[in-house]
């Protein structure tokens, strides 16, 4: 019988069956001898063990249409990237390196700042003008007064949607505000330290509607993907290849180099200081990364 993993702790993934309900099943031996991971978001065909108790083995794993690294789930249509305006106060720097990591995995990515209840309306231009110019779907929305709540619901109908975010940034409220039927623990935020505490342990799959599935993953801090190289970083900027074709040399790393179109790009408004800071950033962890291999 064939079912969707929606969630994976310890060894146990949890397996639906449409009209049947939820397996706890194993992976065969064959998939670690083959060093194969079953991911949650992926169909798999399920051997029933035993039938009152809903248990059951993964037989086998269907064939993924794609598999993310960072986080680990398979068969995505599209992210969404959850930051706070405030409290906390959005890292930049952190969201530049999710959308670099999805831009390389050729996820299109929608940037949801939420909270906008307590946010600077000055501030939230400046945020939705610094990745709108960049090419990226922004949206603006208050969970726990759950503005912008339907609009999000339009953005996922009928797609399989990766929900990520740092800890505190109201991820989970947003997921209950999504779905009646479905209440998160949702962390307080640490008034020492003021972010949140991490309220999602693994990665789960949750239904809005009949076609429309969320992936809730755990709170990110991670950098990279396996294969990303300071030469390849610039094409996960969406902004910066088309003023390539202007640098005056081939192969221009766009920090140093006279003549480079994308610095002229920047210096005349087009591209955002805040992402060409980032791209600088990034770049140079990479080249360190490359230099520490050697």
């Amino acid at each position: 019988m064939q079912g969707k993993i929606i969630k994976g702790i310890a060894g146990f993934y949890y397996v639906y069956v449409e009209n049947k309900g939820i397996y706890e099943c194993k992976a065969k031996g064959k998939f670690r001898n083959k060093s194969i991971k079953p991911l949650v978001g992926d169909n798999v065909m399920v051997d029933i063990i035993d039938e009152e108790k809903k248990k059951g083995n993964i037989s086998e794993i269907l064939e993924r249409k794609n598999q993310l690294i960072r986080p680990a789930v398979a068969n995505v249509d599209q992210a969404m990237i959850v930051f706070a305006v405030k409290k906390p106060n959005p890292n930049l720097n952190l969201l530049d390196r999710f959308l670099v990591m999805m831009e390389f995995q050729n996820i299109e990515t929608i940037i949801c700042f939420n909270k906008t209840d307590i946010g600077d309306d000055d501030y939230m231009n400046q945020l939705q003008t610094i990745y709108q110019k960049a090419g990226y779907k922004v949206m603006f929305a208050s969970a726990t007064e759950e503005q912008g709540v339907d609009e999000i619901k339009k953005m996922l109908k009928g797609k399989s949607t990766v929900f990520a975010g740092p800890s505190g940034v109201g991820k989970s409220s947003m997921l209950n505000a999504l779905t009646k039927d479905y209440k998160m623990e949702t962390g307080a935020i640490s008034e020492k330290i003021g972010r949140g505490k991490h309220t999602t342990r693994h990665s789960e799959i949750f239904n809005i509607d009949s076609n429309s599935y969320v992936f809730d993953t755990p709170g990110f801090s991670s950098l990279f993907v396996p294969g990303m190289t300071k030469e390849k970083l610039q094409y996960c900027f969406p902004e910066m290849p088309q003023y390539e074709p202007e640098c005056r040399f081939t192969g221009c790393a766009h920090i140093n180099e006279p003549d480079c179109g994308i610095k002229n790009a920047l210096e005349q408004g087009k591209i955002a200081r805040e992402r060409y800071e980032n791209y600088v950033l990034l770049y140079k962890e990479l080249e360190q990364l490359e230099k520490n291999k050697y």
